[in-house]
Protein backbone atom coordinates (compact mmCIF):
# COMPACT_ATOMS: atom_id res chain seq x y z
CA UNK A 1 0.00 0.00 0.00
CA UNK A 2 1.27 3.54 -0.99
CA UNK A 3 2.67 5.65 1.87
CA UNK A 4 -0.10 8.64 0.94
CA UNK A 5 -3.21 5.89 1.08
CA UNK A 6 -2.04 4.73 4.47
CA UNK A 7 -1.55 8.00 6.04
CA UNK A 8 -5.25 8.75 4.31
CA UNK A 9 -7.09 5.68 6.21
CA UNK A 10 -5.15 6.35 9.33
CA UNK A 11 -6.57 9.51 9.49
CA UNK A 12 -10.01 8.24 8.67
CA UNK A 13 -9.51 5.80 11.28
CA UNK A 14 -8.84 8.67 13.96
CA UNK A 15 -11.50 11.10 12.93
CA UNK A 16 -14.37 7.92 13.15
CA UNK A 17 -12.86 7.29 17.04
CA UNK A 18 -13.31 11.25 17.80
CA UNK A 19 -16.73 11.13 16.23
CA UNK A 20 -17.85 8.32 18.10
CA UNK A 21 -16.07 10.17 21.52
CA UNK A 22 -18.22 12.86 20.55
CA UNK A 23 -14.86 14.98 19.44
CA UNK A 24 -15.89 15.77 16.58
CA UNK A 25 -19.07 16.18 14.21
CA UNK A 26 -19.62 13.59 11.11
CA UNK A 27 -19.37 15.47 8.02
CA UNK A 28 -22.91 13.80 7.37
CA UNK A 29 -25.26 11.78 8.62
CA UNK A 30 -27.63 9.21 7.33
CA UNK A 31 -31.01 8.64 8.68
CA UNK A 32 -33.60 6.03 7.14
CA UNK A 33 -36.98 6.90 8.89
CA UNK A 34 -40.01 4.29 9.52
CA UNK A 35 -42.17 5.84 6.55
CA UNK A 36 -39.00 5.65 4.14
CA UNK A 37 -38.65 1.74 4.74
CA UNK A 38 -42.06 0.97 4.36
CA UNK A 39 -41.65 3.23 0.88
CA UNK A 40 -38.68 1.37 -0.32
CA UNK A 41 -39.87 -2.29 0.43
CA UNK A 42 -43.22 -1.23 -1.64
CA UNK A 43 -41.13 -0.32 -4.60
CA UNK A 44 -40.02 -3.86 -4.51
CA UNK A 45 -43.92 -4.64 -4.41
CA UNK A 46 -42.75 -7.63 -1.85
CA UNK A 47 -44.23 -8.30 1.67
CA UNK A 48 -42.43 -7.86 4.94
CA UNK A 49 -41.39 -11.21 4.86
CA UNK A 50 -40.23 -11.65 1.29
CA UNK A 51 -38.52 -8.24 2.20
CA UNK A 52 -36.78 -9.36 4.98
CA UNK A 53 -35.73 -12.77 3.66
CA UNK A 54 -34.18 -10.79 0.79
CA UNK A 55 -31.93 -8.48 3.01
CA UNK A 56 -30.98 -11.02 5.61
CA UNK A 57 -32.77 -10.34 8.63
CA UNK A 58 -36.12 -11.16 10.22
CA UNK A 59 -39.18 -9.99 9.67
CA UNK A 60 -39.64 -9.07 13.25
CA UNK A 61 -36.54 -6.55 12.40
CA UNK A 62 -38.05 -5.23 9.52
CA UNK A 63 -41.60 -4.31 11.37
CA UNK A 64 -39.21 -2.66 14.08
CA UNK A 65 -37.97 -0.24 11.13
CA UNK A 66 -41.12 0.57 10.02
CA UNK A 67 -42.94 0.72 13.31
CA UNK A 68 -39.96 3.31 13.95
CA UNK A 69 -39.07 1.58 17.22
CA UNK A 70 -35.43 0.69 16.12
CA UNK A 71 -33.31 1.99 13.19
CA UNK A 72 -31.00 0.24 10.38
CA UNK A 73 -27.56 0.58 10.95
CA UNK A 74 -24.58 0.23 9.13
CA UNK A 75 -24.79 -2.34 5.62
CA UNK A 76 -28.80 -2.31 5.89
CA UNK A 77 -28.97 1.73 5.98
CA UNK A 78 -26.77 1.80 3.15
CA UNK A 79 -28.58 -1.31 1.35
CA UNK A 80 -31.83 0.68 1.74
CA UNK A 81 -30.33 3.30 0.06
CA UNK A 82 -29.32 1.26 -2.76
CA UNK A 83 -33.00 -0.25 -3.10
CA UNK A 84 -34.47 3.30 -3.11
CA UNK A 85 -32.20 4.55 -5.47
CA UNK A 86 -32.69 1.45 -8.08
CA UNK A 87 -34.77 -0.97 -7.18
CA UNK A 88 -34.74 -2.85 -10.46
CA UNK A 89 -30.66 -3.75 -10.15
CA UNK A 90 -31.51 -5.13 -6.44
CA UNK A 91 -34.05 -7.38 -7.74
CA UNK A 92 -32.01 -8.56 -10.72
CA UNK A 93 -29.03 -8.84 -8.45
CA UNK A 94 -30.94 -11.03 -6.11
CA UNK A 95 -32.52 -13.47 -8.21
CA UNK A 96 -31.20 -17.38 -7.80
CA UNK A 97 -28.93 -18.37 -10.14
Amino acid sequence: MKKELFAELVESLNQAGQIRKGLLKPSRVLTCRPAEVQRIRNKLHVSQSQFAMMIGVSKATLQNWEQGRREPEGPAKAFLRVVDKNPQAVLEALQPV
